[in-house]
């Protein structure tokens, strides 16, 4: 089995990737959805597994599922045909609702600051913070003058203190030692 999806994810990041880049990311999903159900149909099955030419074998899936296909997913039937890998569509599919079901997730991100930041400041810190996590961000701030000036951003397991009064903590350890 981790050997299918080893195999099945390049392709599952491939079709996710450009479905994100063009913002047609339903309808990879569901051309993915009815080539998988295709995959498995008896029939297709021992064309898969017979010696017809791969050019031959695309132009089979590529006739059934004409209706979700356009240019681009015509070609991404035509590679995973071209490398044998047509059997693997129902990986491909699980892996790729994966990454959807990651992308959408938001992460809650703690901001600690001294005093109110701007809007500016907030964007700036939610934009790097989206990049770092590769999702969407949700900010909570909150006022803590104990920091004396800058902030301290948590989510999850990740801290990230940028505060004099974490600078301070710092030095004292490193002068302890």
């Amino acid at each position: 089995m981790a050997d299918l999806v080893t195999i099945a994810r390049p392709y599952a990041k491939a079709a996710f990737d450009f479905a994100v880049e063009r913002n047609c990311i339903e309808e990879w999903q569901k051309m993915l959805v009815v080539a998988s159900h295709v995959s498995q149909a008896e029939q297709i099955k021992s064309v898969l597994t017979s010696d017809m030419k791969p050019d031959s074998i695309a132009n089979v899936f590529i006739s059934i599922c004409k209706d979700e296909l356009d240019e681009y997913r015509t070609n991404f039937i035509k590679v995973m045909a071209e490398n044998k890998r047509l059997a693997l569509l129902p990986e491909v599919l699980t892996l790729f609702i994966k990454y959807v079901l990651e992308s959408q997730a938001v992460a809650d991100v703690d901001v600690i600051s001294a005093s109110p930041l701007t809007e500016a400041q907030l964007n700036k810190i939610k934009a790097a913070i989206e990049q770092r996590l590769s999702r969407k961000v949700k900010l909570e701030c909150h006022i803590d003058k104990s920091i004396i000036s800058g902030f301290i951003i948590r989510t999850g397991d990740m801290v990230i203190d940028s505060s004099i009064r974490g600078r301070l903590n710092r030095l004292s350890d490193a002068l302890q030692s």
